[in-house]
């Protein structure tokens, strides 16, 4: 982990390098240069600065995201463009290094405010530009009244950071309009508090479908990550949201499964709490929650975090046919065109959106509903996944 974020950092400060050598290339105002690298100096001060002060409680948890938002938003186009002036360099070194090439330096420029146009809707309506993503999963144990039917799964809704209750209605809606057999939610409802949903619980109640509405809990819904006045109120708290579950209408499974009943027939579906490697918590217990379950019985997890899935598959001796999970948001930031995709959380989470198949075994990272951190989406869109399960022949 410690080597991946010194990485980062090394690109980072590669990348600041070949941008002002772009604008060098432009003006030699010596007042214009200095401003630049004032600013910087001031951004990455007092992204520091917050940090150590969120840490002793000076500064709130709020004020550093937005201090990251920003950084993030003059850091994104600069690494989009440091690869032209790369080139450059390339070229230059077969040409005896002559002086930099003003249209290329332009054109970097250019480049690097269409980056930044975009990461501007991000941060404004990409937080809501919700899309739908359909798969269709075969399987030939699949039983035969089960054929056809639908899913829809949303995850990691993070509640406390909404501001614009109209963006997530349109959310809500558009998951409605699916009309799937079954909805599923796999966690992480709000940042920290159950109170974060006092506003919000008849908006997430409308949700529905045919054969109801199952959840989980996520790393943040424990309340982990805060202080608290004592245990005794970290409890209260939690039972609070297991609460408000039960509001929404949603049946909230903890180590637990239920049985999907279909023309007399069944499909097994279970609910793990949060289960994580790299430092999560360990809450979910699939050996408690499949209990009771027979060996040749289709299964359907939910479990928040994609890191489960290779333990489950591993370790465990009965078949998962499909897990659900969320956790990554696929960092709220990443490249997705014409069935490429990257993110930077790829080199933390090998598992971390989309689909991955394992000897027939599935798993689903959805890239979640809400968001947090980052106040915003770019590149990587809120995500409303629908998936049809198939009996194969």
């Amino acid at each position: 982990m410690i080597r991946r974020i010194i990485l980062i950092l090394v690109i980072l400060i590669i990348a600041e390098v070949y941008f002002y050598q772009a604008i060098k290339t432009l003006t030699s105002n010596s007042y214009i240069l200095s401003g630049y690298w004032l600013l910087n100096f001031l951004l990455f001060a007092g992204i520091i600065g917050g940090v150590l002060l969120t840490r002793s409680g000076r500064v709130s948890q709020a004020a550093l995201t937005s201090l990251l938002t920003v950084f993030l938003s003059v850091a994104i186009p600069k690494l989009a463009a440091s690869p032209i002036m790369l080139i450059e360099d390339f070229t230059r070194l077969f040409r005896g290094f002559p002086p930099r090439n003003i249209y290329v330096s332009e054109f970097a420029i250019a480049f690097a405010l269409c980056i930044f146009a975009i990461v501007l809707f991000g941060l404004t309506r990409g937080k809501h530009f919700y899309r739908i993503r359909k798969e269709t999963l075969h399987f030939p144990d699949l039983p035969e009244a089960f054929d056809g039917f639908t899913i829809t799964q949303i995850s990691d809704i993070h509640v406390g950071s909404f501001t614009d209750k109209k963006g997530v209605e349109k959310g809500v809606t558009l998951a409605n309009e699916q009309q799937s057999d079954l909805l599923l939610f796999t966690g992480d409802l709000v940042n920290h508090k159950a109170s974060e949903m006092d506003d919000w619980i008849e908006t997430f109640a409308q949700l529905n479908a045919h054969y109801g509405k199952y959840s989980v809990l996520g790393n943040h819904d424990y309340g982990d990550y805060i202080r608290w006045e004592n245990p005794s109120a970290k409890a209260i708290n939690l039972e609070r949201l297991k609460a408000i579950h039960r509001e929404m209408g949603f049946r909230l499974l903890l180590n637990e499964s239920v049985q999907l009943e279909k023309d007399g027939q069944s499909i097994a579906l279970i609910g793990v709490e949060n289960w994580g490697k790299g430092g999560f918590h360990q809450y979910g217990d699939i050996r408690k929650a499949t209990s009771g379950l027979s060996l040749d019985s289709f299964k359907v997890l939910l479990s928040h975090d994609p890191s489960h899935w290779d333990e489950v598959n591993t370790n465990f001796d009965q078949r998962i046919h499909l897990t659900l999970a969320g956790h990554t948001h696929g960092m709220q930031l990443g490249v997705e065109l014409f069935g490429f995709k990257w993110s930077p959380i790829q080199y933390f989470y090998k598992n971390w959106a989309g689909l991955y198949n394992q000897e027939g075994k599935y798993l689903y990272v959805n890239r979640g509903f809400g968001y947090h951190g980052l106040k915003g989406r770019i590149g990587v869109w809120p995500e409303i996944t629908v998936l049809t399960l198939r009996r194969s022949g």
